[in-house]
């Protein structure tokens, strides 16, 4: 019975979680095509933006989001490299409303963040989803 609960548990989660990005897509001007999600733990998304930044004009420019760390900007890096984290969101929500995730990106794309060292906050454990769960839309 207990693999049956967490089955569920795993769809209402990835369900929820795939509203929410839908969410911050659509407040930033995107579609939910622009979003990837990977539900190996630790759960992480990613967000195409279709602007680049002055400071590496050749670079492609993303959102991401993991259930660690929360919400970062990156630029695409060499092929077959990491990304490059820019800077963190940081705070205490690792699911903040939409509106948030469009003004930190807009404060970095202005330049009022500063892009450098940023530290990954690490602001929970990964797993244990239920824990998420009641944060995220109900679809």
């Amino acid at each position: 019975m207990s693999a049956l609960i967490d089955t569920d548990l795993e769809f209402w989660f990835q369900r929820g979680l795939r509203a929410y990005l839908g969410e911050v897509a659509r407040a930033l001007g995107f579609g939910f095509e622009s979003c990837t999600v990977d539900v190996d733990v630790p759960v992480s998304a990613y967000v195409a933006v279709d602007w680049r930044l002055r400071r590496f004009p050749e670079r492609d420019v993303a959102l991401l989001w993991d259930e660690v760390h929360g919400w970062a900007v990156a630029v695409e890096a060499a092929c077959g490299e990491d990304m490059i984290v820019l800077a963190y969101l940081g705070g205490a929500d690792i699911l903040p409303p939409a509106q948030e995730v469009v003004r930190f990106l807009a404060e970095l794309r202005a330049g009022a963040l500063d892009p450098h060292e940023p530290g990954s906050p690490v602001l929970r454990r990964p797993g244990r989803h239920q824990e998420l769960l009641p944060l995220l839309p109900a679809r």
